[in-house]
């Protein structure tokens, strides 16, 4: 039943007048605050009350850095099914739903373009795939990544964001671990510049591998890195870890990071960087 009422002389249904707040809304899981969703997008998805860095997507992190004009390549390299591999669910029907969701074929995007000045080839791993878990596709995207930064001699960037190797798909998945760090070490032999970039998760064989293997290791705010998760850590030694432990903060004050850099100001980082890199 709808509901009339009159204003200035004309009758006016209040129904009409609804407006629908749903999905306009999102809370902070840090600090517990609302968010406007077109004030956080403006934020590049970081809460503007406590920092809070949200996940976002492959292709959101490439336009977020690369100056507009940039081109993604690789992108005819789709996952089959090598082990055959059925669990809960087939792997293939995985896929599927994947490829459908992110409307990528696996997770990663390579991409060529500039940072300023500075021509660089990219590498974004892309986390609502599977986990962005590291597959053959994965591993032979970032090693044509790598060689396509030989032959140019255009610096390398890979944003890592990942669960680790993808089981699935069994020793095909671990092979990559090895082809991507020796690809990395002739990119070092060749004096090209690497930098890796660490978000939130990036743990197992990706951590394990090239996201620590950068000549410069950096990560955003408050991001899980680690090999295996604080929890099974937990489980096998028995022992409550350290607060914080594992995330960006814990590892740059013991070492094993360069620097931790909002992603509001990532992209001047990585040019003041490339500036210094390559004069």
């Amino acid at each position: 039943m709808s509901w009339f009422k009159r204003e200035d002389n004309e009758i006016v249904n209040d129904t009409q007048k609804t407006v629908r707040t749903e999905g306009l809304w999102i809370k902070c899981p840090d600090c517990g605050k609302p968010i406007w969703k077109a004030d956080l997008e403006a934020n590049l998805n970081v809460c503007p009350h406590c920092g809070y860095h949200f996940r976002i997507d492959a292709r959101s992190r490439i336009e977020n850095l690369l100056e507009p004009g940039y081109k993604l390549v690789d992108l005819e390299l789709k996952s089959t099914d090598p082990l055959h591999f059925t669990d809960l669910k087939r792997y293939r029907d995985r896929l599927a739903q994947a490829q459908k969701k992110t409307g990528l074929n696996d997770a990663i995007l390579n991409a060529t373009g500039h940072i300023g000045h500075h021509p660089v080839v990219l590498s974004a791993m892309e986390y609502a795939f599977i986990g962005g878990s590291m597959g053959a596709v994965v591993g032979e995207t970032i090693a044509r990544a790598v060689d396509r930064s030989l032959a140019t001699r255009n610096p390398l960037i890979i944003i890592s964001a990942s669960g680790g190797a993808r089981m699935m798909e069994g020793i095909a998945s671990l092979m990559q671990l090895a082809k991507i760090s020796s690809g990395l070490a002739r990119l070092d032999d060749a004096k090209i510049p690497y930098i890796s970039i660490m978000t939130d998760p990036t743990t197992g064989g990706v951590t394990a591998s090239f996201a620590m293997l950068g000549d410069l290791n950096i990560a955003e705010p408050g991001a899980l890195i680690g090999f295996a998760g604080p929890r099974v850590i937990e489980q096998t030694i028995r022992q409550k870890l350290p607060p914080g432990f594992q995330r960006s903060e814990f590892l740059l004050q013991h070492g094993f990071l360069d620097a931790i850099v909002p992603r509001k100001d990532m992209k001047g980082w990585l040019l003041r960087t490339l500036d210094f890199m390559q004069p």
